[in-house]
């Protein structure tokens, strides 16, 4: 798939904009600025962008409790995202989501979502409303080794398969579910095979090679904005951090951290920019100096914004029921 140097550009900002914005959650989070559970993205940034850089503004995504990344890569907003963090009113959620539950309709962000395997009926949901307004929208769910072996994944999947819904599953690898390794939760080595038993294609790319990621979404979201129905898409990753800022991690092996590091996306992009004379080292680091400024925007705007009212406490906690035409 052809990409052109435009596109690149804007996959390494993009990667640039999840890998501050997690890394100063962190921080905001280790200083008490920042309150709940906190799940980062970092490590993974290639997935999201490489995916989410195939979308159009109305296609949607459905994502997860480690969902900062993929609210970025498809266009949320840094201040609002910031604010909910803060439990600020200015927030995605005016506050009362916080980190696991940002979502933005407008730019088809259905929402992260605290519930393991949550995401695969609610993109199942999307794909089929795609379908019957006949439109050529598609929905990318992203979601982790582990809830692979949720029956939420089972069933959209096999749904999907059945009605040819245009949902991509990107299933990011990051070979832990909470603190167990995929070698103790499953019997199999590839995720990806699992997509066999519903006849959709199924492929596994290195999920911390944007192109590659790129490639292997574009293809898939082209054979379902055709009617061709969906399709598996592993991406093997890891994080760099605990399942959750705090998480002691003792359950990884000495050194296997270290040499995921070494195979950290960023670094990769560009060496192929500047080798690719697609980016000068002096751009890149203007761009990195251009992006440390939108964080420090976003941090200044949540730490200025109010916090919600007490009345808001009661205020979009409950649907509206119509009723023979009246509203209760």
């Amino acid at each position: 798939m052809k990409i052109t140097n435009e596109q690149v550009k804007n996959m390494y900002e993009t990667m640039l904009k999840i890998r501050k914005f997690e890394t100063r959650a962190k921080d905001l989070f280790a200083e008490g600025k920042v309150g709940g559970f906190v799940h980062l993205y970092i490590g993974e940034e290639a997935v999201a962008t490489g995916a989410c850089a195939n979308l159009k503004d109305n296609d949607y995504i459905t994502s997860t409790h480690r969902g900062h990344g993929h609210i970025i890569a498809k266009g949320g907003d840094l201040k609002h995202m910031m604010a909910e963090l803060y439990q600020k009113e200015t927030g995605y959620c005016k506050g009362k989501g916080g980190s696991m539950h940002i979502a933005d309709a407008t730019k088809g962000i259905l929402g992260a979502n605290g519930i393991v395997g949550a995401g695969h009926n609610i993109a199942a949901g999307a794909g089929l409303a795609i379908q019957y307004k006949k439109t050529d929208q598609v929905c990318v769910c992203f979601f982790g080794d582990a809830s692979t072996n949720q029956s939420t994944f089972h069933e959209a999947l096999n749904l999907a398969s059945v009605w040819k819904l245009p949902v991509i599953f990107v299933c990011e690898n990051n070979g832990y579910g909470i603190s167990v390794s995929q070698a103790r939760h499953q019997a199999i080595t590839d995720v990806s095979v699992r997509a066999s038993a519903y006849n959709m294609p199924g492929v596994t790319v290195d999920g911390n090679d944007v192109f590659a990621v790129h490639e292997a979404v574009g293809e898939a979201v082209s054979r379902a904005r055709k009617g061709q129905g969906p399709t598996l898409i592993e991406c093997k990753t890891y994080r760099w951090r605990g399942h959750f800022e705090g998480d002691p991690t003792v359950y990884r092996p000495e050194g296997e951290l270290d040499i995921w590091i070494k195979k950290d996306p960023i670094p990769k992009i560009e060496k192929y920019m500047v080798e690719n004379s697609i980016m000068t080292k002096e751009e890149i680091d203007k761009k990195n100096e251009d992006v440390d400024k939108m964080i420090n925007e976003a941090e200044k705007f949540a730490d200025e914004s109010s916090m919600p009212s007490l009345k808001s406490a009661l205020e979009d906690v409950y649907t509206d029921i119509v009723e023979e035409g009246r509203v209760r």
